[in-house]
């Protein structure tokens, strides 16, 4: 059996890790596509290194670009390679444009596709993500749902053949490199940091960083509350050039300590030592709750509403600094939420790959 494996940005890289490893220990022929939609070092490179990933046979090299510019670069290079390799199945992760692209390049060719993460929603059709994950969705013959909600979700839309809850993989890696992250990063030190003293930021979202309202708000609260606790934030390209475009990036920087995106191992001690996780990222919000890290949310909705619904994740629309100000706040006196997992045991890769097994 022959699988070919899609992957383009930093999440599927953690989520690829764990599957790619089952499959290897299954003796399964797999060859990965890496589309360059993340092509920074400290966004790619490094990831593979430390999450002990094969390097690619094929790197398209994509970069940035529009939606439709990225996509239908990514689709006219995907379908040439599926067209030398001819797999068995395509496997494609999550909901970016690689996603789409892949799953659409390999239903069009008439090869099986494979969805990881299936069924996430956030009736918001405004994201380029929402719009990516329905439509992989609707031409995948397996979909690997992380929770039951999911599962709710595909049934609601009339997708129940080939439907399977698994678990998270990202669950499974959060268990998997935790260790290693304590016994091989020292970001903490080299950022002076102290457990419990810091809030860790993330944005990057599109309609956070094109929107010139959604931008101020956000970044015009993260310089408020610094004032009360240091605000960390790995610098994403996309926010950087928005903070650029609108003269934010200097002011900004006089409150908020910007550093170079960061590896997945120091990115889980960022995390686990955080005292709260401000982020519009879907797979942060999770990896905040893994660890037992209060987290708000900088959306007008989540996807991981199981999440919300275990009082971990605050969801603030950040329609204005005002907005973004007291849910950081609210955040910051958050009690614990209740303890429970509903993303599976940590075994997801393992049901993932004896199900493509299974469906052979």
């Amino acid at each position: 059996m022959l699988i070919c494996t899609i992957v383009g940005a930093r999440p599927q890289f953690m989520k690829t890790a764990m599957v790619s490893r089952e499959l290897r220990h299954r003796q399964v022929r797999e060859v990965l596509i890496h589309t360059g939609q993340h092509y920074d070092t400290n966004m790619s490179d490094v990831f593979f290194d430390e999450l002990e990933i094969d390097p690619p046979q094929h790197h398209l090299g994509i970069g940035s670009g529009t939606q439709g510019e990225q996509t239908g670069k990514m689709l006219h290079a995907i379908e040439s390679i599926l067209l030398q390799e001819r797999p068995d199945r395509v496997l494609v992760y999550g909901d970016t444009n690689s996603t789409l692209a892949g799953a659409l390049a390999a239903a069009k060719l008439h090869i099986s596709v494979a969805h990881v993460e299936a069924g996430l929603r956030s009736f918001n059709r405004r994201m380029p993500e929402e719009i990516n994950r329905v439509l992989t969705d609707l031409i995948s013959e397996l979909l690997f749902a992380p929770t039951e909600t999911a599962i709710k979700n595909l049934e609601n839309e009339g997708l129940t053949n080939g439907v399977h809850f698994t678990g998270d993989v990202m669950y499974d890696a959060a268990l998997h490199f935790a260790d290693t992250a304590e016994r091989e990063s020292r970001i903490l030190e080299y950022l002076h940091l102290s457990a419990g003293q810091y809030i860790l930021a993330t944005i990057h979202r599109a309609e956070n960083t094109d929107d010139t309202t959604m931008l101020h708000a956000i970044f015009d609260g993260f310089c408020r509350i610094a004032s009360e606790l240091p605000v960390v934030l790995p610098l994403h390209p996309r926010t950087k050039k928005a903070l650029e475009r609108e003269g934010l990036l200097n002011e900004v920087a006089q409150h908020v300590r910007f550093i170079e995106p960061v590896g997945y191992l120091d990115m889980i001690m960022l995390e686990k030592n955080a005292r709260l996780i401000a982020t519009d990222s879907g797979g942060i919000q999770k990896e905040a709750f893994f660890y037992r890290v209060p987290c708000v949310t900088l959306r007008s909705e989540t996807e991981w509403v199981e999440l919300v619904q275990l009082g971990w994740n605050r969801v603030i629309d950040p329609v204005s600094v005002e907005a973004v100000e007291a849910g950081l706040h609210e955040g910051l006196g958050s009690p614990e939420g209740i303890e429970a997992i509903p993303y599976g045991t940590g075994q997801a890769s393992k049901e993932i790959v004896q199900l493509l097994l299974r469906e052979e």
